[in-house]
């Protein structure tokens, strides 16, 4: 084995997830993280990791953190469907059109970001992973050493520090001042709904689903039903705030910005469940239902940023990896499972480098050129649903559904758009 030592800014879902496939690999890693305790990671939402990410996730992580990765999923929606403002569907996939036959290195997942990064967390000391060390800025030695600065003064010295410290990141911020993210003007508000709720239709309790209404705006909802046994415990707060161990519905309504009063972000939650119940009048009661009885402590409104395409660099002893680098909007559900895919790419390339199969610069310049080529398709991908999200094209709305009708009645097409969305 290639002697070399790779630092990781950043403990969240890829930084970790790089750390957990290298060390067990053997090659030496360790993480910084600013954050001092688990609480200071709470997060309110779950996320979707579909079948691409599963299966990044299951080659990352060591059977014991794979498994208690499976122990602390839920029963994501099974299928997915899109649907008119009076929920009848255009187009809907079962959950066996989209993963048919699939185990669960290969399935989709719903999973708490508590419940996640537990998993993630699993084996790694305090030798590996440091809290509490909040990044500043790296310099490079004229050997070519990297090493990280942090702001109470510690220093690590490696020879690859990776960039995961998310879509603020002060790594990316060194390595390509010029790299931007933008305000792509459009809003969402997102909220939750307590389950059970004998009032909601099965649609709406079981499936993810994505109202496509005639006019302005759209409406996404999924479910998170926490049925293993092993769900981790929240012990700072409200679980149903904190989204690990009671099950809800989750809706998120997204429209252009300008639509919105000015300092709408600032809004308490019972002003902004009102504002889209104004926006939803006339739309299926089921539906006004999910937001009417969501809970005002879990709906807050958010400006969708994206970053910007960043054309190749030159490969040095720094690299970034997820959000660091390729930010997107979550109107595609994809940005954890391209963190993931990252990971696990780079995982490869380093192993490849520790053994002797290619120098490390060829693999860090490998991995950069792919990670660039999928990692920006994803967010013009995502930049395109939030924008159809905030269209207020009616011809373009109409254009859309006939679209979605005609896939649901032609077999070859359903078979691919199914295929898709289980990639």
């Amino acid at each position: 084995m290639t002697n070399f030592h790779v630092l990781v800014i950043g403990a969240g879902i890829g930084g970790l997830a790089l750390a957990q496939g290298l060390r067990q690999a053997g090659v030496p890693v360790t993480v910084f993280e600013r954050t001092r305790t688990r609480t200071d990671w709470l997060q309110g939402y779950r996320i979707h990791i579909n079948p691409a990410g599963s299966r990044a996730l299951h080659d990352c992580l060591p059977p014991p953190a794979w498994q208690r990765f499976l122990d602390t999923v839920s029963t994501v929606g099974g299928g997915f469907g899109f649907v008119t403002e009076q929920l009848r569907d255009l187009l809907r996939f079962t959950e066996s059109e989209i993963t048919p036959d699939a185990g669960p290195a290969d399935s989709h997942h719903g999973a708490s970001r508590i419940g996640l990064r537990e998993a993630l967390l699993t084996g790694l000391d305090d030798e590996v992973l440091h809290l509490g060390a909040e990044f500043e800025r790296y310099s490079i030695a004229p050997d070519g050493r990297v090493t990280a600065h942090f702001t109470d003064g510690r220093t690590a010295t490696g020879d690859l520090l990776v960039g995961a410290d998310g879509a603020n990141s002060r790594v990316r911020g060194q390595l390509l001042p010029h790299a931007r993210r933008v305000d792509t003007g459009v809003l969402t508000i997102a909220g939750k709904h307590r389950l059970p709720d004998p009032e909601l239709p099965g649609v709406l309790v079981r499936d993810t689903n994505m109202v496509i209404p005639a006019g302005r705006g759209s409406l996404f909802t999924s479910v998170w039903h926490p049925d293993r046994a092993t769900v981790p415990a929240d012990t700072t707060g409200d679980p149903f705030l904190f989204g690990t161990s009671s099950a809800y519905a989750i809706w998120g309504f997204g429209d252009a910005t300008a639509t919105f009063p000015p300092g709408v972000t600032d809004l308490p939650g019972l002003d902004l469940r009102d504002l889209v119940l104004d926006r939803t009048t006339g739309w299926a009661p089921e539906l006004r239902r999910l937001v009417k009885g969501s809970d005002p402590a879990t709906i807050n409104a958010i400006r969708v940023r994206s970053a910007t395409p960043v054309g190749p660099w030159e490969t040095g002893p720094v690299t970034l990896l997820g959000d660091a680098i390729h930010n997107m909007t979550p109107m595609a559900g994809i940005g954890a499972n391209t963190a993931l895919r990252d990971a696990d790419l780079l995982r490869l390339r380093l192993i490849a480098a520790a053994r002797g199969a290619m120098p490390l610069h060829r693999a860090v310049s490998g991995y950069e050129e792919e990670m660039r080529e999928y990692g920006f398709a994803a967010v013009a991908q995502s930049l395109r649903n939030a924008r159809m999200s905030a269209s207020g094209s009616r011809t373009g709305r109409y254009a859309f559904r006939t679209v979605l009708r005609s896939v649901h009645a032609i077999a070859p097409l359903r078979r691919r758009m199914a295929t898709g969305l289980g990639s």
